[in-house]
């Protein structure tokens, strides 16, 4: 998980306000503060179920009608807000250049602080500190990835201002925890990753990327509404970062299991199929992504596409059936250019492996164009781009 170097001044950014707020005594008063609460309410968890799984399963419509009964019940409550925002994030998630739900989402998020600032100052801190925490992540997550940093910077300052209002009081809800696991596994990874930016670390508090991704395990077990976002991060964490492809397989072979119309989950479960040579089932899956991208299925744009033609041209071409690794490759372009990533790996990759192709097929002036285009695509650094000028020297 390379992250853009502005992205990670945000992040810093970010975490520098923690080392303000964390020194702050939890001296949260409000009265009962289970009397108004939704999130440890086990009928509320049970109304829920259906819907959350429909909502992760992509069934956005099945999801919201029942998301609008419990804000008819609860309207002065944040939580059915923050479900019908999340409902709209899950739709940008499969590709963050979408910005065709960016207005419902940000609206939903606006609602939810409106709402949660009243819990939280009149009935339930605790409460009301962890719905603000949560709806200021999820947008400076979005503004994150629309580059708009500043107003990453300022979202992420605000909730980890109200995550450290639920410090110290994890017992009263496992979903509180799973800030703090985020926290902990970042706060150390950035300080491995870019070690330029330590001098600016030492006004943060000191990350635990062990206890960070042991509290998202906690959380993945025993939350009920972080329980999916616990998972989606940790098998992101097990495969990109900790190179546990066994446990990001296991992760995300349950994810796929469970919410099998995900078009999220059922790309990134192909993706560490094929990662890890299970090519059969990758290629089922690649093949399956495909049909339901014709088809128009919630979630399967041209981005997913670009991904199952990528494995599923590897993996013809390991097998020496180059008509049809030269067909998926082909497609795979097409899907590139058409959501503007051009300037990623599968693409590049595409063109080198076409040039390599190309070669074994005895075709030295097509394969020639193809390493011309890798190295005008990608940046002089890039591996395909060295591998492009390899070749062309070998020609």
């Amino acid at each position: 998980m390379k992250l853009h170097v502005k992205n990670i001044i945000a992040s810093c950014l970010i975490l520098l306000t923690v080392g303000v707020y964390a020194q702050r005594q939890n001296g949260l008063s409000g009265g009962d503060s289970t009397k108004y609460s939704l999130l440890i309410n086990p009928f509320i968890e049970i109304e829920s179920t259906e819907a959350i799984n429909s909502m992760y399963n992509f069934e956005f419509k099945k999801a919201h009608s029942h998301f609008n009964y419990l804000q008819k019940k609860y309207p002065w409550h944040p939580l059915p807000y923050l479900l019908k925002g999340l409902n709209y994030w899950w739709r940008i998630v499969p590709n963050y250049q979408n910005k065709e739900w960016d207005e419902e989402f940000l609206a939903y998020m606006d609602t939810t602080k409106i709402l949660a600032e009243n819990v939280r100052d009149n009935f339930n801190e605790i409460e009301g500190s962890f719905f603000l925490a949560a709806a200021y992540a999820f947008e400076g997550r979005l503004y994150s990835e629309r580059r708009d940093y500043r107003k990453a910077a300022f979202a992420g300052s605000r909730s980890l201002k109200y995550l450290s209002e639920c410090r110290g009081h994890e017992d009263y809800s496992p979903e509180l925890l799973f800030g703090d696991a985020l926290f902990n596994y970042y706060a150390e990874w950035i300080r491995e990753e870019y070690p330029l930016l330590r001098p600016l670390m030492v006004f943060f508090p000191k990350g635990d990327k062990e206890e960070g991704v042991k509290q998202l395990k906690e959380v993945a077990r025993n939350a009920f509404y972080s329980r999916t976002e616990a998972q989606y991060y940790l098998m992101r964490i097990l495969a990109m970062e900790e190179n546990d492809f066994a446990g990001a397989l296991q992760v995300s072979s349950y994810l796929y299991e469970q919410f099998p119309n995900n078009a999220y989950f059922h790309r990134y479960y192909a993706r560490l199929l094929y990662q890890t040579g299970q090519y059969s089932k990758s290629e089922t899956l690649s093949k399956e992504m495909l049909t339901r991208l014709d088809d128009g299925w919630a979630g399967y744009e041209p981005n997913s596409g670009r991904y199952a033609c990528f494995f599923l041209g590897h993996i013809n071409e390991i097998r020496r059936n180059y008509a049809e690794a030269k067909k998926y490759y082909h497609r795979g372009l097409k899907y590139a250019e058409e959501v503007d990533a051009t300037d990623r790996g599968y693409y590049f990759y595409s063109l080198l492996h076409l040039g390599e192709i190309a070669e074994k097929e005895g075709d030295e002036d097509l394969a020639k164009d193809y390493y011309k285009q890798v190295k005008k695509a990608a940046k002089r650094s890039h591996s395909a781009h060295e591998g492009a000028r390899r070749r062309l020297k070998e020609l």
